[in-house]
């Protein structure tokens, strides 16, 4: 895989715009195992998007651009070796049978296929401690809600497109709701405060309310 375009940043950052989502995991795995090598240089921060990661802090700008235009990341290099993160998880969601339906299972099906994946932090956002977590297979990809709740509880697992995600506070949202967890994703007063961060393994097990 080649990098896709890369852009400047104001004078110390990097914009590397990438097809898809893989392709962001490869090449933030391929410049990580560089930069704890020394390969990579001065680089505070390698943050990954859906379609795009940020190099900020870049200390030697042209440098880093001429290293970009050698990568050849395999999808190998996107396999995480971050901290496994158990989440002990409710299944009794608001959409959970409608999702179910959509599987073409039971309920109890469907929580054995959420519960049987381990998951990767792909990239963090729309709220602090948000991650977007993949790993659920294709054909279990679920459209986001035609109508947004206006209020969704902290602690909420859901799904949207091919990602889960647990709602850190209490917010307005699209996604399906399959159950809750009481693990507190975000903490600020806790270090680091997020537990999940890009690269984190993901695995959710099914408790009884």
């Amino acid at each position: 895989m080649t990098p896709g375009t890369v852009r400047r940043v104001g004078e110390w950052a990097l914009l590397v715009e990438l097809p898809g989502t893989a392709e962001v995991a490869a090449l933030y795995g391929w410049l990580s195992e560089r930069r704890e090598s020394g390969a990579l240089g001065a680089v505070e921060e390698l943050v990954p998007a859906a379609r795009t990661l940020l190099l900020d802090g870049v200390a030697d700008v042209d440098a880093v651009v001429a290293l970009l235009r050698t990568a050849r990341p395999t999808a190998a290099a996107g396999v995480a070796r971050g901290p496994l993160l158990e989440v002990p998880t409710v299944y009794d969601g608001a959409d959970l049978a409608e999702v179910a339906a959509l599987w073409g299972v039971s309920v109890e099906a469907a929580v054995r296929i959420h519960t049987g994946p381990e998951y990767v932090v792909a990239f963090c956002g729309f709220a602090p401690g948000f991650g977007y977590l993949t790993g659920l297979p294709a054909p279990y990809e679920v459209p986001r809600r035609a109508t947004p709740r206006s209020s969704v509880p902290a602690g909420s697992v859901a799904l949207a497109g091919p990602y889960t995600g647990v709602y850190p506070h209490p917010s307005p949202g699209g996604w399906q709701l399959i159950g809750r967890t009481a693990l507190a994703l975000w903490d600020a007063d806790r270090e680091p405060p997020a537990l999940l961060a890009p690269g984190t393994r993901v695995r959710f097990t099914a408790e009884r309310a």
